[in-house]
């Protein structure tokens, strides 16, 4: 006999650990989870650890979660990296599975600066080779005459998070920053007090260059032959960032040429890298990838992806998902997901298909926010009102596109009668346009539908609701009531709007359970309904 004790824990969702990770993640998960633990490096102990299902799993860089794990791991829900990188997951396979994928951008940033001001420091001084003779017994002083920084050109390659820290922090060293990112407005690279010129004109201007980079299909070897033709003989080149943006090839040519002084690396276009003849030179300064190697950026990556594995397994979205479209969700907009949903079930649900666009239009005062999310809400909610399983924010715009559905998102400031409001306008092959519209109420951003197809409502979105267009004419409210007090189905709240005496109306019903099609039926041929509708909303 099982307890009650047991059931209830069986029902914690289950997060695999495939990594070791900090004592502050498991802190940061909290008690309200079954925490499993397996060597994600052994792959056949990941595919069974996987296997018995597992709602989400942790990693570190070890683990490949490719399209085999995720196959192996049903019921799985969110693949958590511990930090920047995502060589090691199938996204596209994760993303058709419905698998959120979720990192910790952020956790490393300060950890990664600072190493790579460390090898612009140490390749200046020549600190590797000095420290390296001393070991040996030689007091080498004159072989390692050094650059100073100060009033030095720093060019930035890369004006991101990471760059932006690193130009802040060797200001204070006295040095002229310029940088080089075709993404950044210039405005802001001036609000930081640095120029933000071309990259011909930083590879010829700088003394020292350091790389903030993805590697991409535009950014490979971005710094290779030609442009290492332009810098100055005297450049040292930092490279902490990704391998393979900097040509390595080309720059160990460029050294012993001496047409580059030297240069500092952390990261190489094939690694681990233990043979590299860049490691033969004085002038070069490596390290093995160390950017994110610090107690505090694995602590930080522990603690954010653990907090957005309780949010994903929570039902909410995460602003680290790097597989759902729309971003960072402000806290202004996040209200308004489970209420667009709604609204898209119900025109759904009205039409008795799936829509092949919706229109939402956000007016108000949360126009101003970025609220292109409410798309994909509008399509989860559409594909779960026709019956559509196991849907997510990840995979729900794939599921859509498959069955010809779309959602676009229009913002603006105009809204007459409320501070915000949304309008959700549905388009169907049969040729029907259903339009709902909604808002939150108050402080505590209350649900309502306002309006459908211009009637004007104050409903509660429940999960029982019956609607009803007809043509006004009296003993329609009481038939309605008698017909489902014969079903035994209790009506918890029933509004009518009308467009005028004996012209269209519509009536909006909560209930307190499902009404069946067979008493729907019974309604409409009572009255003579244009429609009557069951609607029941998926949570």
């Amino acid at each position: 006999m099982i307890t009650k004790k047991e059931v209830l824990r069986v029902a914690k969702p289950v997060v695999l650990i495939a990594e070791e990770l900090s004592a502050a993640t498991l802190d940061a998960l909290g008690p309200d989870f079954e925490v499993r633990n397996c060597d994600g490096a052994n792959r056949a102990e990941l595919l069974e650890a996987l296997g018995k299902g597992v709602d989400a799993v942790l990693i570190r860089s070890a683990t490949k979660m490719d399209a085999e794990a995720i196959a192996a791991a049903k019921g799985l829900k969110v693949i958590a990296r511990a930090g920047v990188g995502l060589d090691n997951v199938d996204i596209p396979a994760a993303t058709a599975a419905g698998v959120m994928v979720v990192n910790a951008p952020t956790s490393n940033i300060v950890s990664a600066a600072e190493l790579a001001i460390s090898l612009l420091l140490a390749s200046a001084r020549f600190i590797s080779p000095a420290h390296a003779a001393l070991r040996n017994g030689k007091w080498a002083r004159s072989k390692y005459t050094g650059a100073e920084l100060f009033e030095k050109t720093l060019g930035i390659v890369g004006f991101g998070r990471i760059g932006q820290l690193v130009a802040a922090r060797m200001q204070a060293f006295g040095m002229n920053i310029v940088a080089y990112d075709p993404y950044l407005q210039p405005a802001r690279a001036a609000q930081l007090g640095v120029e933000l010129i071309e990259l011909d004109e930083l590879l010829k201007r700088s003394d020292f260059i350091t790389i903030h980079l993805p590697k991409t299909k535009e950014t490979a070897n971005l710094i290779g032959v030609e442009a290492l033709k332009k810098v100055k003989k005297e450049v040292r080149i930092i490279n902490a960032a990704r391998g393979g943006v900097l040509d390595e090839a080309a720059l160990y040519d460029a050294i012993t040429e001496g047409r580059v002084a030297g240069a500092g690396l952390d990261v190489y276009v094939t690694e681990p890298c233990t043979d590299s003849p860049l490691f033969q030179l004085d002038q070069v300064v490596a390290t093995p990838h160390l950017g994110a190697s610090t107690d505090e950026a694995q602590e930080r990556a522990g603690i954010a992806v653990a907090v957005s594995v309780r949010k994903a397994l929570a039902g909410e979205l995460v602003p680290d998902a790097v597989n759902v479209k729309g971003g960072a969700i402000h806290d202004e907009i996040r209200p308004s997901l489970p209420l667009v949903e709604k609204m898209a079930q119900i025109a759904t649900a009205m039409a008795a298909e799936i829509p092949l666009t919706m229109e939402i239009s956000v007016k108000g005062d949360i126009s101003s926010h970025d609220s292109s999310i409410l798309a994909v809400s509008a399509l989860k909610g559409a594909l779960q009102a026709t019956g559509s399983e196991d849907v997510t924010y990840v995979n729900a715009p794939g599921l859509a596109a498959e069955r010809g559905a779309s959602a676009t998102v229009t913002t603006t400031p105009d809204s007459h009668e409320y501070r915000s409001m949304i309008s959700l306008h549905a388009a169907f092959a049969s040729g029907a346009s259903i339009k709902v519209d909604g808002t939150l109420m108050g402080i505590k951003k209350v649900e309502k539908i306002i309006a459908i197809d211009g009637f004007d409502l104050d409903l509660p979105p429940t999960e029982n609701m019956l609607f009803l267009r007809y043509t006004d004419k009296p003993g329609v409210v009481g038939a309605v009531g008698n017909t489902l007090g014969k079903a035994n189905i209790n009506i918890a709240g029933m509004q009518v709007a009308r467009e005028a005496a004996g012209g269209k109306a519509l009536m909006a019903l909560t209930v307190d359970s499902s009404v069946p099609e067979k008493v729907t039926e019974s309604i409409k041929s009572e009255i003579a309904a244009d429609l009557v509708r069951s609607v029941n909303l998926v949570g």
